[in-house]
């Protein structure tokens, strides 16, 4: 990879983080508690191989927009309106700060994104449902 590949998508996550708040492992599960909806966007092999967040929606991120736009007629059903508290989970806290700035272009208000990602959460010794396969597919809670 060159050098300017790599300081344009540095640029462009710079850009997505600037504005949103970036939850700590246990931020993001107070916010959880208080019930904020965990969106796991990682992909069927890492959650296989890691397992899940409980009660956290599985939602690939190919899917993500369609999944939680609430005027979509194919939102998850949890999506229910723009300002609903979403913390977005992939695997190390990257991807989901892109995801992030792509769900506020929809009008959701009140999304942010788990810095450090499943990783993160797994190792502040957070709770974490072993892997199960067939279990853990998109749209299915955790």
């Amino acid at each position: 990879m060159s050098a300017s590949a790599a300081s344009r998508v540095d640029a462009l996550l710079a850009a997505a983080r600037s504005g949103i708040r970036r939850l700590t492992p246990r931020q993001a599960a107070d916010a959880q508690r208080a019930g904020a909806l965990l969106v796991d966007i990682r992909y069927a092999a890492l959650r296989e191989r890691d397992g899940t967040i409980p009660g956290a929606l599985v939602v690939e991120r190919n899917e993500l927009e369609w999944r939680l736009d609430p005027t979509c007629p194919h939102r998850a059903a949890e999506a229910t309106r723009s300002d609903l508290p979403v913390v977005v989970v992939c695997d190390e806290g990257y991807a989901s700060s892109l995801a992030v700035r792509s769900l506020r272009e929809l009008g959701l208000t009140q999304v942010s994104d788990l810095a450090g990602g499943f990783q993160a959460w797994r190792a502040a010794g957070l709770p974490v449902r072993p892997p199960s396969p067939g279990r853990d597919g998109p749209g299915v809670r955790a």
